[in-house]
């Protein structure tokens, strides 16, 4: 039988000292980049796992967990800080929240400052799905939940929507409604999420042979809507689509501001879905018909698999949760104007 590797071998692996070793897994910041990856390297090949919850925490001191989130200027980031605090507070344990504003290095500095206050685990939307920072931070002795962002194939606990049963959604309803020009606007290639949600979509359009226009945003965030709704107001009225689905609501309103602007109607020109269902979609001047996502019951998922993790340490089982999206049909959309009606 294979003796597993110590924190020694893996010094002796790198060239370098135990201390270092221990650095790289506590305080990477501290290690220089070269010595930093081939300690990684060193750990990979040796496969070494460092004990996990052997981190030592005064008798009687309240548990407080790490809540990294992307960005609090995206209202689904902070419905879902709601949901943890509340859940959190409602058993007795603190939360200390970090905010990343979609920036990696600001990320890795605020997941250090929770380390360094010795939180008892974290839970984390991060800025990206994927990172190798993510890699150093889940070798840790630190329980680690994901949330929302997160490689599905990732073996540590997460919970996030179901995106591509999300996708369908829409794509179904503009279907149910006759439309068959239509057109995704999002961030596509640089967001697993809306990759799902379109993937979920095209699936629903195919089964009618329909293959929605792409429109490739940079980001997700209300500008970036405006400056695709500007791009296709750009086009002759014949040559609109008769609906798009935007990868999230606040693309969804950046559309219906532009289009507004320059006088197409929506839904009589345009049908409009979003999706996450943010706290404003109602109130809208069209309100507007997207996916729900259920964004404070992912805080609260997301409190409960860590403290589980927590409590029962090696006993623990990592689990996976998708959650159920649901379609909320508004003003924006209906069927396919007139002038484009299908034969």
């Amino acid at each position: 039988m294979r003796t597993m590797a110590t924190i020694h071998d893996v010094a002796r692996h790198a060239g370098v000292s135990a201390g270092t070793v221990s650095n790289v897994l506590n305080r990477p910041s501290y290690v220089a980049t070269p010595t930093r990856e081939r300690v990684l390297a060193a750990i990979a090949d040796l496969g070494f796992i460092p004990i996990q919850h052997a981190r030592k925490f005064p008798a009687g001191r309240q548990r407080t967990l790490g809540l990294a989130l992307a960005d609090l200027a995206n209202p689904f980031f902070v419905d879902v800080a709601l949901g943890a605090e509340a859940e959190a507070k409602s058993l007795g344990v603190g939360v200390v929240m970090i905010h990343n504003g979609e920036d990696v290095r600001r990320e890795q500095e605020n997941l250090e400052v929770l380390v360094q206050q010795r939180v008892h685990g974290i839970m984390i939307a991060p800025v990206r799905a994927i990172d190798s920072a993510l890699d150093r931070l889940d070798a840790r002795d630190i329980p680690l939940v994901y949330v929302d962002r997160v490689d599905e194939q990732s073996e540590r606990c997460w919970v996030k929507t179901d995106d591509v049963a999300g996708g369908r959604l829409a794509g179904e309803h503009l279907i149910a409604f006759g439309h068959r020009d239509v057109a995704f606007l999002g961030n596509l290639g640089s967001s697993a999420q809306v990759d799902r949600r379109f993937e979920g979509f095209a699936a629903a359009l195919a089964e009618v042979g329909v293959v929605p226009e792409r429109v490739v945003t940079d980001s997700w965030r209300i500008t970036d809507g405006r400056q695709a709704g500007a791009a296709l107001a750009a086009h002759a009225a014949a040559e609109l689509p008769t609906a798009i689905m935007c990868g999230n609501d606040l693309i969804a309103l950046g559309v219906l501001l532009e289009f507004a602007h320059r006088g197409i109607r929506v839904p009589e020109d345009v049908s409009i879905v979003g999706f996450d269902d943010l706290s404003w979609a109602e109130a809208a001047t069209v309100p507007l018909t997207t996916v729900r996502q259920p964004r404070e019951e992912l805080g609260r998922r997301a409190v409960r698999l860590l403290l589980d993790e927590i409590d029962r340490g090696e006993a623990h089982s990592h689990r996976h949760e998708l959650l159920v999206p649901e379609l909320v049909i508004r003003a924006s959309s209906s069927g396919p104007r007139p002038m484009r009606s299908i034969a």
